[in-house]
């Protein structure tokens, strides 16, 4: 019963999905998932983010879901549909079938939590084996606000980033500490990246397909962004 509700559910975001593609009033539309162990703040994070509101309860997701916001970013009108995953190995089948065609992801730990931490490369092996490689990642720190309950000093996670080649964010949902500035960062990358896909090869973009074929190429050009 348990799968199969799941699977329900996956098909109406999936429906979801699909209708904000159907809404052409934008230059881009990117797919985001944020993506990290259980009880890091993903929900939370994403929750400030798109709503500018911030709950201390804890509920845990259940499978996968999602947000759009629209944004401006380099003179473009740019649609997010940004999903908040489960981060329980029992959601992971679910969860992993929409890493294709993500085009970025926030990998999250917290930095009171040192088993996210230590989880970081894992949830890497996994954008590897599921997402394209061109697909841009973020590494981020949550919940540094919490100073006195801290085992992830900001150093650990920057040579951790370093070593993975990824960006590197410490933010706090709470408190709203860098938030949108990840998500401003990780939109302007994949900006960048297509950016210079388009030059290599302008042919991947016509007039009337912009967005939809910006959104859904694959072949984009390589860069550092994927763990």
């Amino acid at each position: 019963m348990r799968q199969d509700g799941l699977v329900q559910m996956a098909s109406a975001n999936d429906a979801k999905w699909q209708k904000d593609a159907a809404d052409q009033n934008f230059d881009y539309m990117f797919k985001l998932l944020i993506i990290g162990n259980s009880s890091v703040g993903k929900t939370s994070f994403l929750f400030r983010y798109a709503d500018d509101s911030f709950t201390s309860a804890f509920v845990s997701t259940v499978g996968i879901d999602f947000k759009v916001k629209t944004v401006f970013r380099q003179d473009k009108r740019v649609k997010l549909q940004i999903w908040d995953t489960a981060g329980q190995e029992r959601y992971r089948t679910i969860t992993t079938a929409y890493y294709r065609g993500a085009m970025g992801f926030i990998l999250m730990y917290d930095v009171t939590n040192e088993e996210s931490f230590n989880a970081v490369q894992d949830w890497c092996i996994q954008i590897k084996t599921h997402a394209w490689s061109s697909a841009c990642v973020v590494l981020v720190g949550n919940k540094c606000d919490l100073e006195p309950a801290r085992l992830i000093s900001q150093s650990q996670g920057l040579d951790l980033a370093q070593r993975l080649g990824l960006e590197f964010f410490e933010t706090s949902a709470k408190e709203n500490i860098n938030v949108k500035a990840v998500f401003e960062r990780l939109v302007d990358i994949i900006c960048d990246k297509m950016s210079e896909s388009l030059d290599s090869d302008p042919t991947l973009v016509s007039s009337t397909a912009k967005a939809t074929r910006l959104t859904e190429n694959p072949n984009m050009q390589s860069s550092s962004c994927a763990c």
